[in-house]
């Protein structure tokens, strides 16, 4: 620590910085999961005559299949045909049956957002009027069961093979280089790759049925695996095995040649082994970003490579941090990880700390929306109790970074201690040598094997006394084992936040609910027009009367009553009305009614997808030659 501010000053710094940026850095990469925001028919309306077709608006493009949209009839019958249809984009349609009698109606669907994360809901519709339903409205959540556990599982294990694999490899490299040969750093690092490759194809095998059914027998079905590869999840998975391979090559090479290298030797051989790995790790992390939340909505060409900082940067502070326990309590006597390392890796996780600081303060402005989401949302309750699990680690470190200091300043205790226990090394065993030469050349095998066992514990027994004699030392192993434990529990909370929509995307379809569903329900009543006409031929002047009812989003009901001057029914050719809301470029909506009686027309069904100031125009025919055209502004809605 050469820097001129005090440690107290940096490490109250550290924290703010760290606990800020977790504030407003979320899950890592997040964005949105896709919403329903609308529906025709609504949720909850009652219409007059049976629709030919469900179709729903999500927020963003989703995926579908053949059972995404599904119409269930009150006995529970499907009632739908065909696959769901794309009609603009983020709106999707499936075709029902014609003729369906009076009843309630289900619309479940199921979809998987461009995310990748899948959603799901369910409301109901009702034509003529309600009725009771056999369909259960329950259970309808994505993702969940059985299979849903065994992913997140699968996704929690990938994010801890990943962070073990490259933070314990990037420890070795930037602050370690002795480690190469230690044995339980290199546990620790293979065991990071195998737990990612084997995580990965468990994901694999898992996503085709975690996206559909949800059914444990899914998980083998080949024709579900074969669909999941033609996705943009499966082609990231893939992508990430084939970097797993490099990643191997990388290992084998960092604790074989690397490891026999000279000190000299090795300098210029790191140099080349930090530029591969750190393609690989990039290529690793991007396999997240490219799939996931950063690879949809906002500005996707600056959240991926973002993601991908902000992956790095938890890779090498928290794989860096479980090497470094390794190092502390697993390392041999003559390899004992030295004061000059740990400075190292405090450096490397203060870097990292700004690093996420930086990506976190812009994910936030994709992710959460506004402060009151951080109590209103599920993802926001979440994220608090990040932040304090962050709070809690940041302050350990800072005790570590304490230990740190101390132990470089006393690196003589450290030397002596060391030359201690070499001596007692050579004095003590002697007696024991005699013992194991004597037995070897009286080929007592037995006896000698036991004296050996003997001998590995004396030395076990002698490096833990080492590591001990040192307070400084002992005090650092414990405060990094606690940053350590802390850790688990953040990633354990970060990758569920990874599943859970975010703030901002839970607001803005509460909000589109609360608009439907205020829209279904609440009704203006019936709306009465009356337009006086002249269509300039004899016999031409009039007025119409247009009853519309109930005059709210979803099916009405309407009656147009044509009248002569003096009030009585006036019997015209042909009448037309024509609805438009030019605020939202809608329309013309054409209605042809039927004719019921001289001079009454009538038509039902009728339906407005949204509320807003609707111009209703009528068009009049009093002779072959001779009609007009008369409207009206009125609030629909």
């Amino acid at each position: 620590m050469t820097t001129t501010i005090t440690p107290r000053v940096r490490n109250l710094v550290l924290l703010l910085l760290a606990v800020t940026g977790m504030l407003f850095a979320g899950a890592g990469p997040a964005s949105a999961h896709a919403a329903l925001t609308g529906s025709d028919p609504q949720q909850g309306v009652v219409v007059a005559k049976a629709p030919t077709q469900v179709s729903l608006t999500f927020s963003e493009k989703v995926s579908t299949n053949d059972d995404s949209l599904r119409v269930l009839d009150p006995k529970g019958k499907r009632v739908d045909v065909g696959k769901p249809s794309d009609i603009s984009g983020t709106t999707y349609a499936t075709q029902i049956r014609s003729g369906l009698p009076d009843g309630t109606y289900t619309v479940a669907w199921q979809v998987v957002s461009a995310d990748s994360h899948p959603v799901a809901g369910a409301f109901t519709f009702s034509v003529g009027s309600p009725s009771r339903t056999t369909v259960s409205l329950t259970g309808q959540d994505a993702g969940g069961g059985v299979v849903g556990r065994l992913y997140g599982f699968g996704r929690y294990l990938s994010y801890a093979g990943f962070i073990l694999m490259v933070g314990g490899g990037a420890f070795v490299l930037a602050c370690w280089q002795r480690g190469s040969g230690v044995r339980a750093v290199q546990r620790l690092v293979v065991s990071g790759w195998v737990v990612l490759t084997a995580a990965t194809l468990w994901l694999l095998l898992l996503r085709g049925s975690f996206t559909s059914s949800g059914k444990v027998g899914d998980i083998f079905d080949l024709d579900l695996l074969g669909q999941v590869l033609q996705t943009k999840t499966g082609a990231a998975l893939v992508s990430r095995l084939l970097l797993l391979a490099a990643a191997a090559l990388f290992i084998a090479v960092l604790f074989g040649a690397y490891d026999k290298r000279e000190d000299e030797e090795k300098r210029d051989l790191t140099f080349g082994l930090s530029i591969g790995g750190g393609v690989v790790a990039a290529g690793l992390a991007a396999s997240w970003a490219m799939a996931e939340h950063a690879s949809t909505g906002l500005q996707p060409g600056i959240a991926m490579p973002v993601d991908v900082v902000h992956l790095l940067a938890v890779a090498a502070w928290l794989g860096g941090l479980a090497a470094l326990l390794v190092a502390l309590y697993r390392a041999p006597g003559d390899t004992t990880v030295d004061a000059t390392a740990v400075r190292r890796f405090s450096r490397v996780a203060f870097g990292s700390v700004l690093a996420l600081v930086a990506t976190g303060v812009y994910q936030s402005w994709r992710q959460l929306g506004s402060w009151k989401a951080f109590t209103d949302t599920g993802y926001g309750q979440l994220l608090l109790v990040k932040i304090g699990l962050v709070a809690v680690l940041v302050g350990i470190a800072s005790v570590s970074r304490r230990w740190t200091g101390r132990l470089a300043a006393a690196p003589r205790s450290v030397d002596a201690a060391d030359a201690a226990s070499a001596t007692e090394d050579v004095k003590a065993p002697e007696p024991e040598k005699a013992h194991v030469t004597a037995a070897a050349t009286a080929g007592d095998g037995p006896r000698a094997t036991q004296l050996a066992r003997q001998r590995a514990a004396v030395d076990t027994a002698r490096q833990k006394r080492l590591r001990d004699a040192d307070p400084h030392r002992s005090g650092l192993r414990r405060s990094v084992l606690a940053e350590a434990a802390v850790a688990v529990a953040v990633l354990a909370v970060t990758t569920v936040l990874t599943a859970t929509e975010p703030g901002r995307t839970q607001e803005d379809a509460r909000a589109a609910k609360s608009s439907s569903s205020s829209a279904a329900t609440t009704s203006s009543g019936a709306l009465t027009l009356d337009m006086p006409f002249d269509t300039g031929g004899t016999d031409g002047k009039g007025v119409v009367r247009l009853d519309f009812d109930p005059a709210r989003v979803g099916g009405n009901e309407m009656h147009v009553y044509v009248q002569r001057p003096n009030g009585r029914a006036f019997d015209v050719p042909e009448v037309k009305v024509a609805f438009t809301l030019a605020a939202k470029k809608i329309g013309p909506l054409p209605v042809t009614p039927d004719r019921i009686t001289t001079g009454h027309w009538a038509a039902t069904g009728i339906q407005i997808p949204m509320a807003g100031e609707w111009q209703i125009s009528v068009t009049v025919r009093t002779s072959d030659i001779d009609q007009t055209t008369v409207d009206k502004n009125a609030q629909i809605g």
